[in-house]
């Protein structure tokens, strides 16, 4: 059933970025007169799912779900088709359109999806407002939960001043830039220190195993679950949390972990917060420091609220307002995905390794169905896709951007041989770039990455 939840999202969404991606082309097109023969969900190789002829346009649903294209006549594109090309011009093809024309046509689909992008993010600021913790309310410092992190330098207990020169405001902007890190300023012990990390960071994190969680909220030791086999089934009740180890007092999850290692095969007191009573009670941990229980590493929010840990901070914005916050977080993505994709240009950072394919994009989609993570994907997706599809590779929008700007500004068109021969070698690289993407993929889930 999860599988099944999960599938539908990557589908929905990849729908939706590829339908409206491709109307971004079709509908300058068809403004300019100039003829479309196809509009296509996925790809039709040699058959489709579902295919209807609408005046000159065949639309149609093909069965392999990796994109999807308009066919325009008179257009060098991944159909090859030489046979057209050799004929004379005509009119509503487009090649005897004006550049400034085809230039418009070539932009729109990147441009739809950075409005869409735009358009989701003021939506959601509407429909779900901003929560966040301010990240000057961890008197505390965070909790370092990768060991790359730590080895880098920053310890439990640091607070975060800013990253890559940037002041963090909010906890929850913290894991993003850390992928990226170069020079971290944290504040430990009332002193200021800068720390460098490696610039190979994001190759490290992917190596830990845990690059989904690089530090969080310190909060306390919450037991979520007991199981059945535990030797402290009869000690431990879920909900219970602990407030005290060992004869100490102890506020956070992080404070008990570290100690488990001392304590193996041994039973020590603890006391435990149980329905807003403190019940003495012991535990016993395993040969092999294992106590038996799951205890979160993280909390929703509403339940932070609860356990008055730290301030929640919510903001909810009418129509007007939500229009500038959504312009916001739009440019901030856009960014923050810009400066990811120079990591990857960049040998040294070794980020190539964590190129994914499908499998990468289908596993960010949650187990359970949630609109606000659903949008909220998209939109990212819609941003990936338009900078993707800017690159000046021969075969993408960026490719005949490129083309099409050189004309613009030499007076000088391209012939249509140089611009085959050069639609075959984006091709060969586009192909190329998918397999060693997937193929990612498939090493990661050989090797358990």
């Amino acid at each position: 059933m999860e599988i099944a939840i999960k599938l539908s999202q990557f589908l929905l969404s990849l729908s939706i970025l590829i339908i409206l991606h491709e109307l971004g082309h079709f509908i300058p097109a068809k403004l300019f007169k100039t003829r479309v023969e196809k509009f296509y969900l996925f790809f039709d190789i040699k058959y489709s799912l579902l295919k209807k002829k609408i005046g000159e346009t065949e639309y149609g649903i093909g069965w392999l779900p990796l994109g999807g294209y308009v066919k325009i006549s008179g257009m060098i594109d991944e159909s090859m088709d030489t046979e057209q090309m050799a004929q004379e011009p005509q009119p509503w093809e487009f090649r005897s359109k004006p550049a400034w024309q085809r230039l418009i046509i070539m932009l729109g689909g990147v441009t739809v999806n950075f409005i869409l992008a735009f358009i989701i993010y003021i939506g959601m600021a509407y429909a779900y407002g901003e929560q966040f913790i301010a990240n000057n309310d961890l008197k505390e410092g965070v909790w370092v939960t990768n060991p790359v992190i730590e080895k880098a330098g920053i310890k439990t207990g640091d607070k975060i001043v800013s990253i890559n020169g940037k002041p963090m405001d909010r906890f929850n902007d913290l894991a993003k830039n850390l992928y990226t890190a170069r020079e971290v300023v944290v504040e430990r012990n009332g002193q200021q220190q800068t720390i460098k990390f490696p610039i190979n960071i994001i190759n490290q994190i992917s190596n830990s195993g845990r690059k989904h969680s690089l530090v969080e909220l310190r909060i306390p030791f919450v037991v979520s679950e007991v199981s059945k086999s535990s030797p402290n089934n009869s000690t431990l009740k879920s909900k219970d949390i602990i407030t005290s180890f060992n004869g100490k007092p102890v506020r956070y999850a992080d404070e008990i972990i570290s100690e488990f290692d001392k304590f193996k095969g041994q039973t020590v007191p603890v006391v435990v917060k149980r329905d807003n009573q403190l019940v003495a009670t012991t535990i016993k941990f395993n040969d092999s420091a294992k106590l038996g229980v799951v205890y979160p590493n993280r909390i929703p929010l509403s339940n932070i609220e609860k356990l008055n840990l730290y301030k929640v901070n919510k903001h909810e914005y009418g129509f007007f307002e939500s229009i500038p916050v959504g312009l916001r977080v739009g440019a901030e993505t856009l960014i923050g995905y810009g400066e990811n994709l120079m990591t990857i240009f960049n040998p040294k950072t070794e980020a190539y390794k964590e190129v994914g394919g499908f499998a990468a994009i289908f596993n960010i989609f949650p187990n359970s169905w949630s609109w606000e993570a659903f949008w909220n994907i998209t939109a990212l997706l819609s941003i990936m896709l338009g900078v993707m599809n800017l690159l000046p590779i021969p075969a993408l929008d960026g490719g005949h951007v490129m083309f099409l700007l050189y004309e613009i500004i030499s007076g000088r068109k391209p012939s249509d041989k140089f611009l085959e021969k050069a639609q075959l070698v984006g091709f060969v690289l586009l192909i190329s770039l998918l397999l060693f993407a997937n193929g990612n993929d498939i090493y990661k889930a050989i090797v358990g990455k």
